[in-house]
């Protein structure tokens, strides 16, 4: 039976080998289902920062205070609810140190005088995009500067006014802007704490005359309704405080928003100061198809 062994051991080592290739298919198969790709420590590097966008949505309650001479005399205060949208994104321009951010924000308050027989209801939507050149301090805290184009459109009602019940707002401005972001942790949890404001530079307001009725302008009799505004005629200023943590691996935002807007033009006077405390969720996405944490420390 000797001239019968290599025979047999050909035929036993090609079932070993199909033994061995349908093992490595099941494996394959398992390692697919499961999720487990080769070269995982490459899908882990981290992506540049410009390929990220911040997205952050907030909603917020707080207070007005209105003052409208075009409709009353007195200053009318009340609660108000808010939401806010905001998108940061580092761009390639400069090396990577330009950011732009938009913010779409708006806010409806239901406002009374202090004699309490007299209210008013206002509410406004502001856009603003803006472009930041941003640096590292220290090598954690991020300072950015730059410029943003800001607009707003609204209205406020008084309920006792017959001949002119309605004023309407419309402003468009350019403003100065600085912001400082600083990461930081407490017990390995990573926090993010940000400061910014906003100052409005130059810019143009609609505005009618004192006395002149919005029946006038229908006809169109313009009295210089269009005013050009500056730090002189408009002292406005916007402040905004927020601080990011996770929680159960997503990442929440906490913030106050100040958001003072005055003018005196056309022999009118008006101011609306917002003081809002919002809370809401924040979102990381890359232009890369790829599982990311819920939880990313603010880098932008």
């Amino acid at each position: 039976m000797s001239h019968f062994l290599p025979a047999y051991t050909t035929v036993s080592s090609r079932m070993s080998r199909s033994v061995r290739e349908r093992a490595l298919i099941f494996l394959l198969a398992i390692g697919t289902f499961l999720g487990i790709r080769p070269c995982q420590a490459q899908d882990a590097a981290p992506l540049p920062e410009n390929r990220y966008t911040t997205h952050a949505t907030l909603f917020g309650a707080g207070r007005t205070s209105l003052y409208e001479t075009y409709l009353s005399p007195s200053t009318y205060t009340g609660p108000h609810l808010s939401i806010l949208h905001e998108t940061l994104r580092k761009t390639h321009w400069l090396d990577g140190r330009i950011t732009t951010q938009s913010i779409l924000d708006g806010f409806f308050c239901y406002t009374s005088n202090r004699a309490g027989n007299s209210d008013e209801l206002g509410g406004k939507i502001n856009y603003s995009i803006g472009w930041h050149y941003n640096w590292v301090v220290g090598g954690r805290l991020r300072l950015m500067a730059g410029g943003e184009v800001h607009a707003g459109l609204g209205a406020i009602y008084n309920n006792r006014n017959s001949n002119n019940p309605v004023q309407a707002k419309a402003d468009i401005d350019i403003d100065a802007s600085l912001m400082a972001v600083y990461p930081f942790h407490i017990r390995k949890v990573p926090f993010t704490a940000r400061y910014q404001t906003s100052l409005p530079l130059i810019g143009a307001m609609f505005s009618p005359r004192y006395g002149q009725s919005y029946y006038e302008m229908s006809l169109g009799n313009y009295d210089h309704n269009v005013c050009f505004t500056y730090p002189g005629n408009a002292p406005s200023m916007r402040h905004f405080l927020t601080l990011d943590f996770p929680i159960a691996g997503f990442t929440f935002r906490a913030g106050y928003l100040c958001d003072i807007r005055q003018s005196r033009v056309n022999g009118l006077r008006s101011h609306i100061w917002n003081h809002s405390f919002m809370v809401g969720y924040v979102k990381h996405f890359s232009f890369v198809k790829r599982k990311e944490p819920q939880h990313r420390p603010f880098i932008l």
